[in-house]
């Protein structure tokens, strides 16, 4: 499977990059970064694939094969990738607010740091 972002306000730069699926991805609501935090937070997701609040979309994560890593769980967006807000900030998604973020796309190596789409969502 190719992932493909191209440049856009959402995140910089254009990615184009291929992965081995190892199984079907599945929509998803939350993830746990550790980039703002040692200790790890948990960030509500969008995937985006243009301006909002039209380009909207689901986020996704799928189990593949990182030739870096081994088994990872990519998550991805749309074509303008993902987008993250902390969980408990319960604005609307925003290009210009800065309490959010984008990235073209995630690699998480554990599945407990996803919520996927039919779970209950975490608190924090």
């Amino acid at each position: 499977m190719y992932v493909e972002v191209e440049a856009n306000p959402n995140c910089e730069g254009s990615v184009f990059i291929r992965f081995r699926e190892q199984a079907p991805a599945r929509p998803i609501i939350q993830v746990r970064t550790y980039d703002r935090t040692s200790t790890g937070e948990w960030c509500a997701i969008t995937g985006l694939d243009g301006e909002l609040p039209e380009g909207i979309c689901e986020a996704h994560a799928q189990p593949v094969e990182d030739s870096g890593s081994g088994m990872v769980y990519l998550v991805r967006g749309g074509i303008w990738g993902v987008r993250l807000k902390a969980v408990a900030d319960d604005s609307q998604w925003d290009l210009k607010d800065s309490r959010q973020w984008g990235e073209p796309y995630l690699l998480l190596a554990d599945a407990r740091d996803i919520s996927f789409a039919k779970e209950t969502p975490r608190k924090s």
